[in-house]
């Protein structure tokens, strides 16, 4: 939301351009985002808004709001009946000092000011060309310029996700079996994919330690005996909705973190546009690790365990064990979880 209201600032110095996927959009009333978006194609920026028009229950107020921003100027892309877009991004490009600059946010969550009160997300604002560039091709797929867009750093789906986790699962499983440091903590709300559970089962069975925080369905057992046993479930359920997808991979100490909108499920991974981006600052990274996952791991009050028999049981710290809770931690930590250079 930021990005956007600072480029509607800028329009009348750098004449930017603003692309932006609207995934799934609170427009019961006149979001900021929509309004945002207005101000700045009136102020002589270039906008392009791509709007799902299958988002959940907001299909016509989608499509009035869109409406109003054709009406402003702004150039307004819906989706087509086959494929729903799923991930959640936004490009400015202006002309700066010292040349052009594109800046980028790509997330975990939606543009919902409604959901985003009570949804826990995460999101990357960043100047890297890897990543703009790669975006430039995502938006060319999403105005219909392009079939398939080339991203050498991106995972983007229904192109290169599904074969790219694929294949991070099977480097973790070749790592542990040349003796070098291997696990994965996998973080999202849901995992369904039959393919990519086997993938998970045979690391395992290599070796591989993993760790899934699946909030809602999971449709592997973990725990079984000679097929899942080195693996452990864990769901969080308190205050905030768990929606955030993280996905770390020790990778022999090279570790790697992707964040983004898909989950392991065959519609994110076949039928929808989503998309992955690695993190690459090491800080991050090491944020994404401590603050997010491993201190999830640790939770022993919101958690549920699920077991081998598909029943889930719920954590409780044991008599003088310390009370850990990461919903409170998180609260206690709003406004000061970030990196200063």
């Amino acid at each position: 939301m930021e990005l956007v209201k600072k480029a509607e600032t800028l329009a009348a110095q750098g004449h930017p351009i603003i692309h932006l996927s609207i995934g799934e959009p609170d427009f019961t009333a006149p979001p900021e985002v929509v309004q945002a978006l207005i101000k700045a194609a009136k102020r002589g920026a270039e906008v392009t808004a791509f709007v799902e028009v299958k988002a959940r229950f907001d299909e016509a107020l989608n499509l009035h709001w869109a409406q109003e921003m054709e009406e402003a100027g702004v150039r307004t892309v819906y989706s087509g009946p086959d494929l729903k877009v799923h991930a959640k991004l936004a490009v400015v490009s202006r002309r700066e000092d010292d040349g052009h600059r594109s800046y980028a946010y790509l997330a975990t969550g939606n543009f919902n000011e409604r959901t985003s009160r009570i949804y826990c997300d995460h999101g990357l604002l960043t100047a890297d060309p890897r990543h703009t560039e790669d975006l430039d091709q995502v938006f060319l797929l999403l105005t219909g310029q392009i079939t398939e867009p080339e991203c050498r750093h991106l995972l983007v789906a229904p192109v290169t996700l599904r074969p790219s986790i694929t294949e991070l699962i099977r480097r973790e499983a070749s790592t542990v079996r040349r003796g070098r440091p291997a696990g994965m903590v996998l973080k999202m709300n849901s995992l369904e994919d039959e393919k990519l559970i086997r993938e998970l089962a045979e690391a395992g069975a290599a070796g591989v330690h993993t760790n899934l925080i699946v909030r809602g369905i999971c449709c592997l057992k973990p725990g079984v005996d000679r097929v899942s046993e080195n693996i452990q479930v864990t769901s969080i359920v308190g205050r905030f909705l768990e929606h955030a997808r993280a996905y770390y991979f020790r990778n022999g100490g090279d570790e790697e973190i992707l964040m983004g909108s898909a989950d392991l499920m065959p519609r994110n991974l076949n039928g929808r546009v989503e998309l992955l981006f690695p993190v690459e600052d090491p800080r991050l990274r090491d944020a994404i690790r401590d603050d997010l996952l491993l201190e999830q791991l640790q939770d022993n009050t919101r958690s549920w365990r699920l077991m081998p028999d598909g029943a889930y049981e719920r954590l409780a710290p044991a008599e003088g064990e310390k009370r850990i809770d990461t919903m409170e931690r998180r609260l206690a930590k709003r406004g000061s979880w970030h990196i200063e250079e």
